[in-house]
């Protein structure tokens, strides 16, 4: 799956890493899955939403392209979830087995439930916590492996979309309450930032390990014409209230002088497109700011390949996939120079970020002059691409798969190391470090 504009692709099933054939149920292992890693491990991944829901992005991005290649490699993944109206209670995808349940406040509730009932049928359990964790440690036996996985700290995202006395409760869960259930549970994030944000404003005690994104390979753009603009920009993810689209498109008319030529282009949905029309509207730039919702990998491929710019004011993130998918085409980032983001852009290399006392416009105006030097811009679109190349969800899935042996107890480890035709080698490779480059 990819994203396009905080949704899952048109074309959501297309292979991540190779896989061998599945059998979904727990018992018996066809003579692919015997030679395995993960060969006999059952798991359950608990993530808030999954790919396909109308808000999704990149959080449930990673945890769905963890599960396949967790599937790849030989384990039983089931994949625990809210449901929208209208979605399957269960569905079998990519060799995962999708259970949803509740909506976005019921989830929380129902999938700990769910874990409890079935709490002897899984060997690990990848609890992704975004801002409120699924307290899978209270439930599981306790020889079952528990990693947890946080994007990012939520406490000011709390105070965006909560009522105070709501977002207290919830900083008081993702703090103090998280911080004691999960301190002897190995922790996995996504970016150096999120890491330091842990220690210092949560004051974390577990283990933690850096695992980045993957991203998607650029496919050639197929281009029926460029899109409009000279130049074009593009805000590419969820239009929620965090994100601050608005002073995306708010840059058609604030370099409406310097660049009259200028179209932002805006590819996503979410609750605040309806609010974004009318700032459109408001600010008098609806003819050059174009609101396409979602599209389908191909037309978001399209868009974006075509973009001077990739341009988002979001102002806190795990990481910033939408910025590697960028970059996979050559388009460099503008971004604010918030936990995250200051990982996934690379000042000066691939991109630029907002640092305080600048305004978006200001670097913005900055960056399309020194893209205006052909040598220049293709020298960004190289690093771009570069950089881009860095991170594969193989290598992500790699890096999770290592990190589930060691988690794994020593007698289990050594029952399914028996069974496979390719045993699980020695204290050498266990010993990888977790952030580190899959060496194939």
């Amino acid at each position: 799956m990819v994203l396009s504009g905080g949704k899952a692709a048109a074309t959501p099933h297309a292979p991540a890493a190779p896989r061998a054939r599945l059998s979904l149920e727990t018992g018996g292992r066809s003579g692919e899955e015997s030679r395995a890693p993960l060969a006999g491990v059952r798991v359950a991944v608990l993530n808030f939403r999954e790919p396909q829901q109308s808000v999704a992005g990149g959080a449930e991005e990673y945890a769905w392209q963890v599960s396949r290649y967790l599937a790849g490699q030989g384990a039983t993944v089931h994949f625990a979830t809210s449901r929208e109206p209208g979605q399957a209670r269960t569905e079998h995808l990519d060799g995962i087995t999708l259970h949803r349940m509740g909506n976005r406040y019921l989830v929380y509730l129902l999938v700990p439930l769910w874990l409890l009932l079935h709490r002897r049928a899984f060997d690990v359990v990848v609890d992704s916590m975004n801002g409120i964790p699924f307290f899978s440690p209270l439930v599981v036996r306790r020889r079952t492996s528990v990693v947890c996985l946080v994007h990012h700290v939520h406490d000011r995202q709390f105070y965006a979309f909560f009522p105070a006395w709501l977002a207290r409760i919830g900083c008081f869960i993702e703090g103090p309450v998280a911080r004691l259930l999960y301190r002897r549970r190995t922790t996995v994030t996504v970016s150096e930032s999120s890491r330091q944000e842990l220690r210092t404003r949560l004051r974390w005690l577990a283990p933690i390990q850096v695992v980045p994104n993957g991203s998607p390979a650029a496919r050639p753009v197929q281009r029926r014409g460029t899109v409009a603009g000279d130049p074009a920009l593009v805000y590419l993810g969820r239009l929620v209230g965090h994100k601050r689209v608005d002073r995306v498109i708010g840059l058609a008319a604030e370099l409406s002088e310097r660049h009259p030529g200028l179209h932002v282009h805006v590819v996503g949905r979410g609750p605040e497109s309806e609010a974004l029309v009318a700032f459109a509207a408001e600010r008098g730039v609806t003819d050059r700011v174009h609101l396409h919702g979602f599209l389908a990998e191909p037309e978001k491929n399209a868009v974006l390949g075509s973009a001077l710019l990739n341009v988002t004011a979001s102002e806190f993130e795990g990481w910033g996939l939408t910025v590697i998918e960028a970059a996979a085409f050559g388009v460099p980032t503008v971004a604010y120079d918030v936990a995250g983001l200051r990982d996934s852009v690379r000042d000066g290399v691939t991109g630029w970020l907002v640092r305080e006392g600048q305004t978006l416009a200001e670097v913005v105006d900055r960056a399309i002059a020194e893209l205006s030097d052909p040598a220049r811009r293709a020298e960004i679109q190289q690093a771009c691409r570069v950089w881009a190349g860095e991170f594969t969800w193989g290598r992500t899935g790699a890096t999770i798969t290592r990190l589930i042996t060691t988690e794994l107890p020593r007698s289990d480890r050594r029952r399914w190391a028996a069974g496979a035709a390719r045993p699980l080698t020695g204290t050498s490779d266990l010993r990888l470090a977790v952030g580190e480059t899959d060496p194939t």
